[in-house]
């Protein structure tokens, strides 16, 4: 008896967890399809329209350029996911398969650079972006996540979960350090590639704050910085700005779909010794 009752209580748990962090995707996708018409407001709450239309998605495009917002921060996003997954897969690799002096003084820095948050840099940030010639441009978006230390961190540990026999066997057979890493090592990291690449894709997608200062040409704006412009200074529609967010979650939700497989794989990687 303890036992039904225990499994209850978890997936009354699970339930609820799917309620508090599903539900309020569903509520903006419900609101982004509901008419002038339709109350978004009464009680208790309607989560399916009555008569479902796409006018407001038309809306949000005749607002703001959102397809050429979305094709600016798919470029940005992009970059940040090809720079990390090159330089934190290089850097994860030489911290925990090279032996060389002041190693441990490096991953400690990768370490005290996640304690640093963004709003105590920004200033320096913009300052240094001003100095290269790259204020509002979109490698200025780029720039300072092109590397996350977080990603590097995952790296690391993923290299450093692996066997060292067979990297031995191949320095045996000839194999130089690249021919280690690219033929050896890195095939064996999938899933966590796949990680750093989501993290990446989102942590870049979602950015607002850092956008939002170096950029001043409004050509150049990332989605999250022009989809601000659906907010009215006295008023704003919300079936407007709902449909704006699911623009803007769309992307995110596709690319975890079609990477999830390898994302579980990499949570699996950097928790069980290989």
């Amino acid at each position: 008896m303890t036992r039904v009752w225990g499994r209850v209580l978890r997936y009354v748990v699970l339930l609820a967890v799917l309620v508090i962090t599903v539900g309020p995707f569903l509520w903006q996708l419900s609101t982004s399809l509901k008419g002038r018409t339709e109350d978004i407001y009464t009680f208790p709450p309607r989560l399916l329209p009555r008569h479902p239309t796409l006018g407001n998605y038309k809306g949000v495009a005749d607002i703001v350029p959102v397809w050429s917002y979305a094709l600016n921060s798919l470029t940005v996003a992009v970059a940040n996911v090809v720079t990390n997954l090159v330089g934190a897969s290089l850097a994860g690799y030489a911290l925990a398969r090279l032996r060389f002096r002041g190693r441990g003084a490096a991953t400690l820095a990768f370490v005290l650079a996640l304690l640093v948050p963004l709003e105590s840099i920004v200033i320096a940030q913009l300052t240094l972006m001003r100095q290269l010639g790259l204020n509002n441009t979109l490698i200025a978006v780029v720039l300072p996540g092109c590397v996350g230390a977080m990603n590097v961190l995952l790296m690391r540990d993923a290299f450093g979960h692996l066997p060292y026999e067979t990297e031995e066997a191949a320095v045996i057979d000839g194999a130089g350090v690249w021919q280690r890493f690219a033929r050896i090592s890195l095939p064996s990291v999938k899933g966590t590639l796949a990680v750093v690449a989501v993290f990446s894709f989102m942590g870049s997608w979602d950015d607002f704050l850092w956008p939002l200062i170096v950029l001043s040409d409004s050509s150049k704006f990332t989605l999250t910085v022009g989809l601000n412009y659906l907010h009215g200074t006295f008023s704003s529609n919300q079936r407007l700005v709902a449909a704006g967010t699911v623009i803007a979650v769309a992307p995110l939700v596709v690319m975890f779909a079609c990477l999830q497989r390898y994302f579980f794989r990499g949570v699996a990687e950097g928790s069980v010794k290989g």
